[in-house]
């Protein structure tokens, strides 16, 4: 392994409160690019932090998030190994610097979106579901057709929003919609690279979230919910 792959230059400017995200997304980039590959040791903290030059405290923070994503684990006084290779296409698909948010924002979702389709299984009215069922209709046509579905992915996640009759959860929903559609942009393009039946699976779990909250099952609506957000989070990194 060539050591001048190990390095991911930091911009002069970057904030303090940024460099963990742009080490995490340093780190990803070598684990992507073959520089880490599976089962391999990472730098020390202290070889890290001298790469990245930043303090070691950056650096905890960032492998601790990359533990909380599975990328890596850490073993009892041996150090952080790799667990799972992200396709490079996922850094064609984010913004430099973008990763750590896209997770975080994932992070926010599986509650505030899980609690909604809570609320969205209680307070719907006809026009909610409906609303519900034509965004699933279009998602599905994106999946016959091999498109990305961004859009109609979005307009779903909002129908739900706008099923709590709530204008908080509404506005959330809608203030986000930007940071939620990065996510969507690199988990959708992923899937398109991937076989028919994880696109199939995809959708499956947009139908089982409607089809809870129509049933106005309040548990299983916050529990598909959440769970459809967390693999969507895990998709991110998995390989093609």
């Amino acid at each position: 392994m060539n050591d001048t792959n190990l390095y991911f230059p930091l911009r002069a400017s970057t904030s303090p409160d940024r460099l963990s995200d742009v080490v995490y997304d340093g780190i990803v980039g070598l684990i992507a690019r073959g520089d880490l590959i599976i089962n391999s040791r990472l730098p020390s903290e202290t070889d890290l932090s001298d790469r990245f030059a930043v303090s070691r405290t950056v650096v905890r923070e960032a492998l601790g998030r990359l533990r909380e994503d599975g990328v890596i684990v850490s073993r009892q006084g041996s150090g952080s190994y790799v667990t799972r290779k992200p396709d490079m296409a996922v850094l064609r698909f984010a913004q430099v610097g973008s990763l750590a948010d896209v997770q975080r924002c994932f992070e926010f979702r599986a509650g505030h979106e899980a609690a909604a389709a809570v609320l969205a299984a209680e307070k719907w009215q006809d026009e909610d579901l409906q609303r519900m069922k034509d965004a699933l209709d279009l998602l599905e046509k994106c999946l016959l057709n091999g498109t990305v579905g961004i859009e109609e992915d979005r307009l779903f996640h909002e129908a739900v929003a706008q099923a709590t009759r709530n204008q908080y959860y509404i506005s959330i929903q809608v203030s986000l919609a930007s940071h939620i559609a990065t996510g969507m942009n690199i988990t959708r393009q992923l899937s398109l690279m991937r076989t028919p039946e994880r696109l199939r699976s995809v959708q499956q779990e947009h139908d089982a979230i409607f089809e809870a909250i129509r049933q106005r099952d309040q548990s299983g609506a916050g529990r598909a919910m959440q769970q459809h957000i967390l693999n969507a989070r895990q998709r991110m990194f998995e390989g093609v």
